[in-house]
């Protein structure tokens, strides 16, 4: 029979403890189940995406590559290359934080327009058939002309003889009116009506054709009236000119609506979309504002400025708006509503990468990569990953911090070099175990 002795008593109430309490003490449980029972006790911070630490939630849930996010513990996200300051430092250094909010971002460009014409509104004035101007009414520039006023008088040889050939007509259907061959009455009829439709053809109005008709007289000159309202913006003619057919001899421009081009620079144009408030003011000191609408975007940009033409159109009551004039344009941009933002001025960009330093508490920073989206007014920006609401961010002195960082994780990393060559050296030095004996038996050691 073996010997009991204090080791057999110590094993039996240890299994004693177990089956009665369902646990097993700290002190018997193996490595494993230790550090599953310390993992249990932790608490998650937030979920990240494994292929993206930018992309954190408050929740499980999937990354935009549609794999599961991790857990991020507290211990874990105040660990790594986490930065302990001193009260006294910081107060030196001046490390000021806010909130990270979430807020409506809005956004006014300031930019500068230049009038122009607008060119549904410009016309062209030209005759359709050759001849002598003989009378110019419209004989300077910047004359303001009404629909229906007269523009000049033509002397046409062809327009003399085409009045000639109407009359001629007009008294051969009356006088085959009653004829006794219907076609010949009908033939009386449609020459009256060709000569008719030739006059309407050279601009000859219907007024003009009822007098020639009533009157029985030849003029030899034709009055060419505006069909249009505005102001002469181009004068090619003058009295005694001869005009030939279809060249432009005067331009109307209706300045009553005008366009505005103003100039949009690149980091603006997420904000600039079609239908969008304008407001001009004038650069002259008048208090006067007008306001339009953004309705068209140029589908280019300008070479030399880098710059997207913007068009505006705006009602311009008094022709306070001149063309080629330079006015001062603000567009009122859509609000974002209910985003995140921080001060612009707590990132820092390094041109590949944009980084914040997390105010932990208790002195802690830590930094961490993010992406923002639109810069809005009062120095705010967009996050659109890597941040959370309600966590502080660095707003001031953060380029310390960041030197800090920078500096402690290069020696971390000379110094895990060196743990690992110290580590290959007394691998290579360390002695081979001894051989166990044939003759121990498990039984020799209780």
């Amino acid at each position: 029979m073996p010997t009991i002795n204090k080791y057999h008593i110590t094993a039996f109430f240890c299994a004693v403890f177990i089956v009665f309490s369902g646990a097993i003490p700290p002190s018997f449980q193996t490595p494993g189940a230790q550090a599953s029972q310390k993992k249990s006790t932790r608490k998650i911070k937030y979920w990240k995406a494994p292929m993206d630490p930018t992309y954190i939630r408050n929740s499980p849930g999937k990354s935009p590559m549609g794999m599961d996010l991790v857990p991020v513990y507290e211990d874990e996200a105040q660990s790594g290359s986490t930065i302990s300051i001193d009260p006294v430092t910081i107060q030196d250094m001046g490390i000021r934080t806010v909130l990270v909010k979430k807020r409506d971002l809005s956004h006014v460009i300031h930019t500068v327009g230049l009038v122009r014409y607008e060119e549904p509104l410009q016309y062209s004035i030209n005759t359709k058939i050759s001849g002598w101007v003989e009378k110019l009414y419209a004989n300077q520039k910047g004359q303001k002309i009404k629909k229906g006023e007269p523009l000049l008088k033509i002397y046409s040889p062809e327009l003399v003889s085409t009045q000639q050939e109407f009359l001629l007509a007009l008294h051969n259907k009356k006088a085959l009116a009653n004829n006794s061959f219907p076609e010949i009455a009908q033939g009386a009829r449609q020459l009256l009506a060709a000569a008719r439709r030739r006059l309407e053809l050279w601009d000859v109005s219907k007024q003009q054709i009822e007098a020639l008709e009533k009157n029985q007289k030849v003029q030899k000159t034709i009055t060419i009236y505006s069909p249009y309202s505005g102001i002469i913006t181009r004068k090619d003619v003058s009295e005694g000119t001869y005009a030939k057919a279809g060249t432009e001899l005067l331009a109307i421009s209706d300045i009553s609506r005008v366009w505005v081009n103003a100039d949009i620079y690149e980091s603006d144009l997420p904000w600039v979309k079609k239908g969008l408030k304008a407001i001009v003011t004038l650069p002259f000191g008048d208090s006067r504002k007008l306001y339009g609408k953004l309705t068209f975007l140029y589908p280019y940009m300008e070479a030399k400025t880098r710059t997207l033409k913007a068009r505006m159109e705006f009602a311009n009551p008094g022709m306070v708006l001149k063309p080629e004039m330079y006015v001062n344009v603000e567009i009122m941009t859509r609000p974002l509503h209910n985003v995140l933002t921080i001060p612009e001025n707590a990132v820092i960009n390094s041109g590949t990468s944009k980084t914040v330093f997390i105010a932990l508490g208790k002195g802690k920073f830590k930094p961490r990569r993010i992406k923002t989206g639109l810069a809005g007014q009062n120095g705010l920006v967009q996050v659109r990953q890597g941040l959370m609401e309600n966590e502080r961010v660095v707003t001031s002195a953060q380029f310390m911090l960041d030197s800090e960082s920078n500096l402690r994780a290069a020696v971390q990393s000379m110094l895990e070099v060196n743990n690992k060559k110290k580590n290959k050296k007394m691998k290579m030095k360390m002695p081979a175990a001894p051989k166990a004996s044939k003759k121990e038996n498990l039984k020799d050691l209780f």
